[in-house]
């Protein structure tokens, strides 16, 4: 893509309105902007990278051996006073009434409706275990939001839920989703702790929160060091996982006896970026659903639901992933790989050169942002620093004259003048 044709609007100054790191970055890098309090629309940078994250999350999801459906974004009350939350969930629930007065929302989650849409047509102990997700829009209320796609009022988010017919099974429903979001936070160049949570409202004894490691982070958790030894890929280590000790440091002050060795115990900063429950029978008793069990009598299937902001997790990469200079992006989710400085647009070596790059890395299926604006060479390396792309090939007459193209590797630094051919292949990957 050529920066004339897309729309990449950077700022050279944080906005006054923006807290936290990422929030000033992903409005300086042009990725968002807000068209009310806590709704943004995604700009094309930052949609490229939302779409990446989502793509990151589904693949895992798949992988756990969930059944991707979509859900709409409004949901009837009825289906919410059945389960008993529709008065009980509070003031970030949106509600509203349509044409002809029915009480309708605006889905913050679908425990109620997946229940019925399932459920409803499930009979026996032959139709279970099942697990479904979806990646839709929700909207909560939150009275001050703040911190960018932080806390929005409007996000993206997976939410999976499974249905099990007793207690071992919900347990392993639920360990296929702790290890689902250990890999995705991984796929994505993150590390990740695992956090003991309440349920809050959405119900159930058995939570985890997930916890991106950052500086930067929101919430000072406390954890062992051995979490960071256990291998992801073994279903028997993350069972153990899912019940080892880790807690937020207001959690851990009341408690009198750490059960992890003081030269093991480390504290660290988090950002949270998701949270799982396994809550039973909350929905399925109290929405009168039931199966036929293997003895042929009627039992109310077991459930969990896990939920991932996906939106979010853009704003805790950049937390993660950034230097004085802008956003510092992990390869794999990058809006593009390489970023093409053009020092002197209209000089007839630079244009043609710069066009041979990017067509051959274009037919290459390499993804790339080319800055063929009228610019400044100084505000071109800004810019590209700010967005962050992985890689940069800056060309300049001086180069053109020697054959040279500068190569720079953005979360590194270092800049190497090598051959078209070889430089070339050094971004190409």
């Amino acid at each position: 893509m050529r920066m004339t044709q897309t729309f990449v609007p950077v700022l050279k100054e944080n906005p006054s309105e923006a807290q936290i790191v990422s929030h000033q970055l992903m409005l300086r890098a042009g990725l968002v902007r807000q068209t009310a309090a806590g709704i943004y629309a995604w700009l094309p940078l930052g949609f490229r990278v939302l779409q990446k994250i989502e793509n990151i999350v589904r693949a895992e999801q798949d992988r756990a051996g969930a059944a991707e459906l979509l859900m709409p974004t409004v949901q009837a009350a009825d289906l919410w006073r059945k389960s008993g939350r529709y008065d009980a969930y509070g003031p970030e629930m949106l509600r509203l009434q349509d044409r002809h007065g029915r009480d309708m929302l605006y889905g913050p989650t679908n425990e109620e409706m997946l229940t019925d849409l399932f459920l409803s047509s499930a009979t026996s102990y032959r139709d279970l275990p099942k697990m479904f997700y979806h990646i839709q829009w929700k909207f909560r209320d939150e009275r001050r939001p703040r911190f960018g796609v932080m806390r929005g009022r409007e996000f993206l988010m997976k939410d999976a839920y499974s249905f099990d017919l007793d207690e071992d099974g919900m347990r392993v429903s639920y360990n296929k989703q702790f290890q689902a979001y250990l890999r995705t936070f991984a796929a994505l160049g993150l590390k990740a702790v695992p956090v003991r949570a309440p349920s809050g409202p959405i119900g159930g004894d058995l939570s985890h929160e997930f916890h991106v490691l950052a500086d930067t982070g929101e919430s000072a958790i406390f954890y062992d060091a051995a979490l960071e030894d256990i291998s992801i890929d073994d279903p028997d280590a993350v069972a153990k996982l899912s019940a080892t000790y880790a807690m937020e440091e207001e959690e851990h002050e009341k408690v009198m006896d750490c059960p992890v060795p003081q030269e093991r115990l480390l504290k660290r900063r988090g950002i949270e970026v998701g949270h799982i429950f396994a809550f039973g029978t909350k929905y399925t008793q109290s929405m009168g659903f039931t199966v036929q069990g293997r003895d042929g009598t009627q039992v109310h299937p077991l459930m969990g639901s896990y939920g991932v902001g996906v939106s979010r997790l853009m704003g805790a990469v950049i937390e993660a992933c950034h230097d004085e200079s802008g956003i510092v992006w992990p390869e794999q989710i990058a809006p593009y790989r390489v970023g093409i400085i053009n020092l002197r647009q209209g000089d007839a070596g630079c244009d043609s050169l710069c066009d041979t790059i990017y067509e051959r890395l274009t037919n290459a299926g390499v993804e790339v942002l080319y800055d063929d604006r009228d610019e400044r060479g100084g505000a071109k390396f800004a810019g590209m620093d700010l967005i962050g792309l992985p890689w940069q090939l800056i060309v300049g007459p001086k180069g053109v004259s020697a054959g040279t193209v500068e190569v720079k590797n953005r979360r590194t630094g270092e800049r190497t003048d090598l051959s078209l051919e070889d430089a070339l292949e050094k971004v190409a990957g």
